[in-house]
């Protein structure tokens, strides 16, 4: 089965250019458009899309409002890749600390649109830019940090929460710890569980905000 795919933006040429690279891929298809954050709840629950590739910025209801609604009201909700012009964007920091799986810049090269696209459909975070990283550093607060402490992470589960931190895929964990991709997912997994994450987004979050992170 296609990875589903709806594009919300509105700017037409933009939704134009994404659906031309994704359409292009035998294993992704776009399923629909919209021109605003307004349209995504009825588009989602129609479509039942994987992934809704959000722009951050529009008119009547941005990224991060059409991101917090689709979490808080559609069940099993699709992933989220924010699409932004400008990488240390505060909207985009805004936009996955509420709760979006990832972010993508308009300018990506079609690869690496694609690369993201099924990244973010196989829930494995994406790597955050070094602006993005230096947002969330400054965003520490001792609620991140507590939760980190009471999380009381064992020593294996701190090393793949760092390197979950530096974009690594579950499979690149597994090389750099030399361990098996399934006990990388079993720390992950219990990673989510003691920080109360969401996904491995909302983990990483938390890693820089407490500071456990550096974003150097």
């Amino acid at each position: 089965m296609p990875v589903t795919v709806l594009l919300v933006d509105d700017e037409p040429l933009v939704r134009a250019g994404l659906r031309a690279v994704l359409d292009s891929q035998p294993d992704i298809e776009v399923v629909g458009e919209a021109a605003d954050g307004a349209s995504v709840i009825p588009l989602v629950r129609q479509l039942r899309p994987d992934v809704v590739a959000m722009d951050v910025r529009m008119p009547l209801l941005d990224g991060i409002e059409a991101t917090r609604a689709v979490l808080r009201t559609v069940d099993s909700p699709p992933k989220i890749l924010v699409v932004t012009t400008f990488e240390n964007d505060e909207y985009v920091y805004q936009a996955l600390r509420a709760g979006a799986d990832g972010f993508l810049l308009k300018r990506a090269r079609p690869s690496e649109i694609v690369h993201a696209v099924r990244l973010v459909a196989e829930g494995e975070t994406l790597l955050f830019p070094a602006a993005v990283r230096a947002l969330a550093a400054e965003y520490g607060n001792r609620q991140a940090r507590a939760v980190l402490e009471q999380a009381a992470l064992t020593e294996r589960e701190e090393a793949v929460l760092r390197l979950m931190a530096r974009g690594l895929t579950n499979v690149e964990i597994a090389s750099e710890l030399i361990i098996g991709t399934e006990t990388v997912k079993s720390h992950v997994s219990a990673i989510l569980a003691k920080l109360g994450a969401r996904d491995r987004t909302q983990a990483v979050i938390t890693a820089y905000e407490s500071g456990f992170v550096s974003p150097a």
